[in-house]
């Protein structure tokens, strides 16, 4: 089944092009089913690409999606169009009301900023305490991984000693009986890029949590909540085959001393076309976090999400 998506939004012809079936909002109506309704809030600066790279594996599933995105009014986008997010963009005001089976919060090139220094902070923290009686499950990606981390427990980020980890890192599977580790073989390969990271001996403090994946390179990869209310990806799985090859080449241009990305570049040559390895690995996840963590569980009526929200506390 289709995304159902502003026929506007520049997305609609990169994935229509892919022969990803996207289906405007008029015939999406005439849709005589209950379509899942999930909110993205994108804090990547490459807003369109990343609108992009998430929709594709959202697609990945035989369930009717409804989209919408959402930016922080608090912070001023350098790298999109004013245009583009007052088009196709809600603020926190504009859906504050609304409840949605799932939430994506993104990565965000502030990690090495204590959280409380970012701009949108307390806008944030106001959407990780909403989330909770509106939203039925949430994927955590990168920064916004740590961050729902932090808010949530207080575990912290610390820099890496190395520097800056980037490249295709392989990451064993931990919770081989978890629905979100379904169909993966026990060790596969993920895109990562970040500066900090998140201690296992913090996690394991944590009696909620569950380590999904790590990896000797990588560290912790992915974990969940016990009941998959919220999910904490540290890599990118979302990342296209050129991702990290244009923010090499972004870090390069401001002068940073950076390594090429490990095992990215054939014989490590960045002239050479990026060596797609994670992308079944993506599809994946993205589908069992849809259907284990969103589908299978969340209430048939929205409204309702509040009072099971409540039934699962008091159990």
């Amino acid at each position: 089944m289709p995304i159902t998506l502003d026929k506007k939004l520049p997305a609609v012809d990169v994935l229509r092009a892919e022969n990803i079936f996207i289906m405007d909002d008029n015939r999406a109506n005439h849709q005589d089913i209950r379509p899942l309704s999930v909110l993205i809030l994108n804090l990547m600066p490459t807003k369109e690409a990343t609108e992009t790279q998430l929709l594709r594996h959202l697609s990945n599933t035989p369930l009717q999606l409804n989209v919408d995105f959402i930016y922080m009014k608090s912070h001023k986008s350098k790298n999109t169009h004013a245009n583009h997010l007052e088009t196709f963009y809600k603020t926190f005001d504009d859906i504050k009301d609304k409840r949605y089976d799932g939430l994506i919060i993104t990565g965000a090139p502030v990690e090495t900023l204590p959280f409380e220094e970012v701009d949108y902070w307390e806008e944030l923290t106001k959407i990780f305490v909403w989330k909770e009686s509106h939203v039925y499950s949430t994927l955590h990606l990168c920064w916004g991984a740590q961050a729902g981390l932090y808010f949530r427990y207080g575990i912290e980020k610390w820099l890496r000693k190395e520097g800056k980890l980037s490249g295709i890192f392989s990451q064993d599977v931990i919770a081989r009986t978890s629905p979100l580790m379904r169909g993966f073989d026990d060790s596969f390969m993920a895109p990562h890029s970040r500066y900090t990271e998140v201690l296992e001996e913090d996690v394991a403090k944590i009696s909620d949590l569950d380590i999904l994946a790590k990896g000797d390179s990588v560290g912790l990869s992915l974990l969940a909540s016990k009941d998959m209310r919220n999910v904490y990806s540290f890599g990118h799985l979302e990342y296209d085959r050129d991702t990290l090859a244009k923010e090499y080449e972004r870090d390069i241009l401001v002068g940073k001393e950076i390594s090429v990305p490990d095992n990215y570049f054939p014989e490590d040559n960045s002239d050479n076309v990026p060596t797609m390895r994670w992308n079944l690995a993506a599809a994946t996840f993205f589908s069992n976090w849809i259907n284990y963590a969103v589908y299978q569980e969340t209430p048939y009526r929205l409204e309702e999400l509040s009072q099971t929200v409540e039934e699962e506390r008091e159990e």
